[in-house]
């Protein structure tokens, strides 16, 4: 049996992965700071499901509790980097540095010493990692500042890995959605209820469960085809003018 190990897994699209996975009959170790969340999830997955209650941003939590898992859980076929998040929806220069740190901390930092700790099963096993970039890394706007670079970051350094890893059999994947209806929004806007309901209204967007299906196309592809960047959006979300200010 496989086993997936998936960041974030308590709300999103890492929850909607974990589930996609365990009904295609693969185990998952999912990660969270949300003990009583994690708990509800094996409580309905069973026990395919390892919780580990972990910030990705503690790498010497992350790293005791990777070299903690069960015999059954440790050997990891799949990666799936999804924590992460966006602070703020202000321009420079009236932002929070707290926040600019905590996404680099939480979508650069974490996501980096979690790859490097799997590193080496991952190639023993010939397996893959899926990064969650953002079609934000992609094409900039205002407000994206921080957040749009740090994707960027996830984009570049999937392909690098790509690089690194020639020859390991190791598949890696940037997989970069737009406009997708999660708690994203609420955790940018700080729970700002009316913000989120105002973005999606009428928009169509992308679900959880459509990027979990996405993210098990490509964990289950056969083990010679690599998908190095994907690009995923709704059909009501496309391409905008470029900015010019009239003096």
């Amino acid at each position: 049996m496989k086993t997936v190990f998936i960041t974030g897994a308590t709300a999103g699209f890492g929850q909607a992965a974990a589930r996609r996975f365990v009904t295609g009959g693969w185990q998952v170790v999912g990660t969270g700071r949300r003990a009583e969340r994690l708990e509800a999830l094996r409580a309905e997955l069973g026990d395919a499901f390892h919780p580990l209650c972990v910030d990705v941003t503690d790498e010497a939590g992350m790293s005791a509790a990777i070299d903690g898992l069960p015999a059954g859980f440790a050997g990891i076929d799949l990666l799936i980097n999804n924590a992460g998040l966006a602070l703020g929806t202000k321009p420079v220069p009236d932002v929070s540095l707290t926040d600019w740190h905590r996404m680099v901390d939480t979508n650069i930092k974490g996501l980096m010493a979690t790859t490097l700790k799997l590193i080496p099963v991952l190639r023993d096993r010939k397996g893959g990692i899926i990064n969650l970039s953002s079609i934000a890394g992609n094409w900039p706007y205002a407000g994206g500042n921080v957040y749009g670079a740090t994707k960027a970051f996830v984009k570049q350094f999937s392909l690098n890995l790509r690089a690194d890893l020639h020859g390991t059999g190791v598949r890696v994947t940037s997989l970069e959605p737009g406009m997708a209806e999660s708690e994203f929004t609420l955790v940018r806007t700080n729970g700002n209820q009316q913000a989120h309901d105002t973005l999606y209204a009428g928009a169509a967007p992308l679900t959880s469960d459509d990027l979990a299906e996405t993210m098990w196309w490509l964990g289950t592809l056969p083990p010679h085809i690599n998908v190095n960047v994907l690009e995923v959006m709704p059909v009501n979300q496309s391409f905008a003018g470029l900015q010019v200010h009239r003096a």
